[in-house]
């Protein structure tokens, strides 16, 4: 028995180990439960409703699955329906878009910490939103919820188009677009967690996600201009399981937001009835400009596309219009959406009697200070405050003149041209021109 005890012994030592059958390592997949075909990003509650006949659609006919981020919660405003104000309004607010929302088939609803922020600068919205804390939000919506398609407001500054915030949610939405692919943009969030399991572990385990397709959508006054920049539906469709139009799921939708309940019912008719019409901001899958919204959109990731980034302008004197507007000239630009520059001249509105802001923007990219003169050209009956012409600009430096403008009662009701011209040396170094639309009523009046 020693013997045949020592036998075995000796084989196992010398026996191959026997190796075993475990299943090669993996990592979770991302979340499907927030997996969305398109993620809608706007400022307020209540901005859905310029989609919601569309997106009801989309959503009971094609099965689609849609997400919404607000940047703010609504806390400004009047209250149709109560006394509450400011922190609890915003309260009530988000309730009423999480109704609204349910009523369409949305329950994935997200809202930033943005500051409603009643004025007509993109550029105070982004400063009172939290510009950069604001972008890392959304661009970790993005990454969670792996859209196809991103809908937003027109980052524009055109007549009706121009509540800052309505702006500055798109673009946010822009940015998020062209940085939620690229790795390098917010790298926590991609980095792997370490101890998932347990307390005080960090990196947030996202991967990057580059969107397929950028949509834009105006409340502007006039839609003349977008005629071929993007698809167009029309909204009367009649929905197979509530055998009612669109048009008046989207108007049953707008009435649960009560505290904002402030237009007519034929108001709330007839804008519901509009057709939708999108703007095609960007598609990275090819496809045709007022196609389908998800033509050539296929299921899994698509590679990052690189934006084209900041471009310094050229050296030399150049005068343009500031503020918005020269930030969205470089702004489109900078992500690959020049064409909406084609889409509307420089405007504003202003009522008789009320002041317009006008900011105007002098650059000097030479080696040496120069001096230049603007002179307006306005219709009769303008006032501008200030009145100085002469401006002494420092190399390499810009000169930003902030103008008051005041038009006349006479001017009710039409559309007024605005021009200034600057010259330096004897010679015109740039013309800015903006279209103001004075309205019919006003405190002048």
């Amino acid at each position: 028995m020693r013997l045949l005890s020592a036998f075995f012994v000796f084989a196992l030592i010398l026996a191959p180990p026997i190796r075993s059958q475990t299943a090669p390592a993996s990592i979770p997949r991302p979340d499907p439960r927030y997996k969305a075909d398109i993620l809608l990003i706007i400022a307020h509650p209540d901005d859905d409703t310029a989609v919601s006949a569309y997106l009801a659609k989309v959503i009971e006919q094609q099965h689609k699955r849609v997400s919404v981020v607000f940047g703010t919660r609504g806390n400004s405003g009047g209250n149709a329906v109560g006394q509450e104000q400011a922190a609890t309004l915003a309260d009530i607010r988000e309730m009423e878009a999480r109704h609204s929302l349910a009523s369409l088939g949305i329950n994935d609803v997200w809202f930033l910490h943005g500051y409603d922020t009643p004025d007509e600068d993109v550029l105070h919205s982004l400063e009172t939103w939290g510009h950069g804390e604001t972008l890392e939000r959304v661009v970790r919506l993005i990454r969670l919820t792996r859209p196809e398609v991103v809908f937003t407001w027109l980052p524009d500054y055109v007549v009706g188009e121009n509540h800052d915030d309505h702006q500055a949610s798109a673009v946010i939405a822009t940015e998020a677009f062209d940085l939620a692919g690229n790795p390098l943009a917010f790298p926590e969030q991609i980095e792997a967690p370490q101890r998932p399991q347990t307390y005080g572990n960090y990196g947030e385990g996202l991967r990057p996600w580059q969107p397929k397709k950028l949509y834009y959508f105006t409340d502007a006054t006039h839609f003349e201009f977008l005629k071929g920049s993007g698809p167009e539906y029309p909204t009367g469709d009649i929905s197979p399981s509530r055998k009612i139009p669109y048009a008046q799921i989207e108007a049953d939708a707008w009435h649960i937001y009560k505290t904002q309940l402030d237009m007519s019912e034929a108001e709330i008719k007839a804008s519901s009835e509009m057709p939708l019409t999108l703007i095609l901001a960007k598609s990275l899958v090819g496809g045709t400009r007022t196609g389908d919204v998800f033509e050539a959109i296929t299921p899994g990731p698509i590679p990052y596309a690189r934006a084209r980034g900041y471009e310094a302008p050229p050296p030399g004197l150049a005068f343009e219009l500031g503020g918005p507007w020269a930030f969205y000239q470089q702004f489109w630009k900078a992500h690959n959406i020049e064409h909406l520059a084609n889409l509307y001249a420089p405007e504003a509105q202003v009522r008789p009697g009320d002041r317009l802001w006008v900011p105007l923007l002098i650059r000097n990219d030479t080696d040496s200070p120069r001096q230049v003169s603007v002179r307006p050209e306005l219709p009769e009956g303008w006032q501008q405050k200030p009145d100085t012409t002469a401006f002494m600009v420092a190399a390499h430096d810009s000169f930003p003149i902030q103008l008051t403008l005041t038009p006349p009662k006479i001017a009710k009701d039409t559309w007024q041209t605005l021009t200034w011209s600057a010259e330096s040396d004897g010679k015109v170094i740039g013309t800015a021109k903006l279209r103001a639309f004075v309205v019919g009523s006003g405190s002048g009046q």
